[in-house]
């Protein structure tokens, strides 16, 4: 998708950084501000999600509600609220939650003070029910679910709901049995609709742009933070709400997520980067590795490999096969090359690859043991990096979406570690 205005004119940073006020971070940016004026918001034409595909969401949720015996589901603020309910808010002491019943129209509890707030970001025809400073939010909840006649079902909590307002439900609707609500969120948030495959590829396309806007400006001297910098300016300029800019040099990169040591950009060293952002909520991850300067033969094996364990991945990515196995491919090929056992270094210390959608990382993960099935709309990063710690390591990271057809990358990973942008 990336066009030649996106490519990069040279410029010396850290000269130029060297003359401004703020010559670490700041200046760095400032520096490359003629270059970072060129890029364009390439997000503008996206569609967002809309309250035909809100409405499809809670039609779902409540279709496997039925079906695992579940009366309603109750979400705190997060990215469960905003897929079902569009409400953006936080978490805090006082409760706002939402409550999906197996039939009718969604609850929003919320401080009265807060209503108004709350209804900003509200996307679907949805009851709000208030409570007072005094008042027992908990117990404004369980009116709700005993108005619905739902007191006396199976309520499902939201995994990443705290356990003060679980506790606190149970004590004020003692009938009712609290379950785990994960049949009814995972079961609709893993499939991802074409509205969200657009979104996420959008995302993807932001970050590799801004991977190749800042490759040719990463200079000898440079800090991973300085690198990072960059990054996250050109995130920005591409549409892109920056979630991550992490770049790893030398001995840094053996560690996948890093180190306190401050190390430079010089002739010979690796640069590891794992960068990602956001459009409309929807994430982004890739990370690329390359030597700057020139890469030596060990390198270059290195190198060679992980972008092969990426491919036997994709490859082992079928619809039907558990997660797991995925996982299980790249490492047998790993244990035969001599890396390992398992997650044993020098080797891949950890998962292949991780869900992701609204959440960086989100379930399930494509780990040793997930015998979660493989299914159209699924979404995942590849990145079975190799680490030898004490030198330097290699992570290739692009995700992917499963189709009826198999796997399909949201980004084409690099052939060679010479071009790796």
């Amino acid at each position: 998708m990336l066009i030649d205005r996106y490519l990069p004119t040279r410029r010396n940073l850290l000269g130029a950084a060297a003359l401004l006020p703020l010559a670490n971070l700041a200046g760095v940016v400032r520096a490359a501000e003629p270059d970072l004026a060129e890029l364009k918001n390439i997000t503008l034409a996206l569609k967002p999600i809309d309250i035909t595909e809100r409405a499809a969401r809670l039609r779902r949720a409540q279709a496997l509600m039925r079906e695992h015996g579940i009366g309603a589901i109750v979400i705190e603020p997060g990215s469960s609220m905003i897929y079902f309910t569009g409400v953006v808010w936080w978490r805090s002491e006082r409760l706002t939650a939402a409550i999906i019943p197996v039939e009718g129209e969604p609850c929003i509890v919320t401080p009265f003070f807060e209503e108004p707030s709350v209804r900003e970001t509200l996307a679907v025809p949805a009851e709000v029910r208030v409570w007072q400073e005094d008042q027992n939010p908990l117990a404004v909840a369980a009116g709700f679910l005993r108005d619905r006649k739902l007191a006396g079902r199976a309520i499902g909590i939201e995994e990443t709901t705290r356990f003060f307002a679980s506790d606190g439900l149970a004590r004020v609707l003692p009938e009712a049995k609290l379950v785990s609500a994960n049949p009814i969120v995972r079961g609709c948030r893993m499939i991802k609709t074409p509205a969200e495959l657009a979104l996420m590829q959008a995302a993807t396309d932001v970050t590799i742009a801004a991977y190749r806007w800042v490759h040719p400006r990463i200079e000898n001297g440079m800090t991973g933070e300085q690198v990072g910098a960059l990054m996250t300016a050109a995130t920005r300029r591409l549409g892109g709400n920056t979630e991550f800019s992490m770049a790893l040099i030398g001995e840094a990169s053996a560690y996948p997520h890093g180190s306190r040591e401050v190390h430079r950009v010089s002739a010979g060293q690796m640069i590891l980067m794992d960068c990602g952002c956001t459009v409309q909520g929807y994430q982004s991850d890739v990370s690329r590795t390359w030597v700057h300067g020139g890469a030596s033969a060990a390198q270059r094996r290195l190198w060679g490999q992980v972008a092969e364990g990426q491919h036997i991945a994709l490859a082992a990515a079928k619809i039907g096969a558990a997660a797991g196995s995925v996982d299980d491919a790249v490492r047998a090929a790993y244990t035969k090359w001599g890396y390992g056992p398992g997650y044993k270094l020098p080797g891949l210390s950890h998962r292949t690859g991780h869900g992701i959608g609204l959440d960086g990382h989100e379930p399930v993960n494509l780990v040793h043991g997930e015998m979660t099935p493989l299914a159209a709309g699924m979404c995942f990063s590849n990145e079975p990096g190799i680490y030898i710690p004490g030198q330097y390591g290699v992570r290739l990271e692009d995700c992917f979406h499963m189709t009826p057809d198999g796997p399909r990358w949201f980004s084409t990973p690099p052939r060679s570690i010479d071009a790796p942008v």
